[in-house]
């Protein structure tokens, strides 16, 4: 298939929402790096997003989001649930979280002398963030940061302003600190305003980096228990948000088995 004029693999796993497709079309890290490189020696914009279960839950619930979704350049699978639903379907996808892109994307960016932004979060953060990397990263070019008001529109005036600023500063890629849906609909907005910017939508990456937030351990990890560990650390938020996401489990198995061989 084609996206963006690129050629792509083969469709590892596939989602259906009513008469829209959601495609996992990036299987390995390694894929997206090759192909991430080519797109900044060519000056050629993307969005990545990295899908898992409550943005599939997001995307049952809003057609606006799946509009969105479906303007996503590249797609990762963020979250153990979607490995193994592709592995139901029939396809080998990597587990791929976005917190774990950020580094060596930047790091990328950094060898290609790609000019970088940060749009998201809050001002001190991003602050935080920036000399944090830029200490950590040899080479590192944080062209500008912004932080959008409360109640940001991600296709308003202000989400324009800010394509127009990342623009004029020369950013190639942007790092998006947004939550579902917001950041997805604004690359996707990006795509259109500014074609020569990669988005990548990697939510709380950044305040892992200054700590702000805490992953849970390597350990937890390997044992794809971190949904629980976050859970635990904030039950109120996070427990309904995983209710929801394991409501949805069975429909999607059913609909990755039917994929099966396709």
């Amino acid at each position: 298939m084609l996206r963006g004029g690129i050629p792509y693999p083969s469709v590892p796993v596939q989602f259906r929402f009513n008469d829209h497709n959601i495609v996992v079309n990036i299987s390995d890290r390694e894929a997206l790096l090759t192909d991430i490189r080519k797109r900044f020696r060519g000056r050629q914009g993307f969005a990545l997003a990295t899908i898992n279960l409550d943005h599939l839950v997001k995307l049952h619930r809003s057609s606006t989001y799946r509009a969105a979704y479906a303007k996503q350049d590249l797609v990762v699978a963020d979250g153990n649930p979607i490995v193994w639903l592709s592995r139901l379907a029939g396809h080998r996808v990597d587990l791929i979280p976005g917190s774990d892109l950020l580094l060596p994307m930047l790091e990328l960016a950094a060898i290609e002398g790609v000019p970088v932004g940060f749009f998201g979060s809050t001002r001190q953060a991003l602050a935080d963030a920036a000399d944090v990397l830029r200490k950590t990263i040899k080479g590192l070019n944080i062209a500008w940061t912004g932080s959008p008001e409360m109640g940001f529109d991600p296709e308003g005036d202000e989400a324009k302003t800010a394509l127009e600023q990342m623009q004029a500063a020369g950013v190639v890629l942007c790092i998006l600190a947004l939550t579902a849906p917001r950041q997805e609909g604004f690359a996707a907005f990006g795509r259109s305003i500014a074609p020569g910017i990669g988005f990548c939508s990697f939510g709380a990456g950044l305040d892992f980096v200054t700590g702000r937030q805490i992953r849970a351990p390597r350990w937890v990890q390997a044992l794809a228990m971190e949904w629980l560990w976050r859970a635990l650390s904030s039950p109120r938020r996070m427990i309904p948000r995983y209710a929801a996401c394991a409501a949805i489990l069975p429909r999607e198995a059913i609909s990755a088995l039917r994929q099966r061989g396709k």
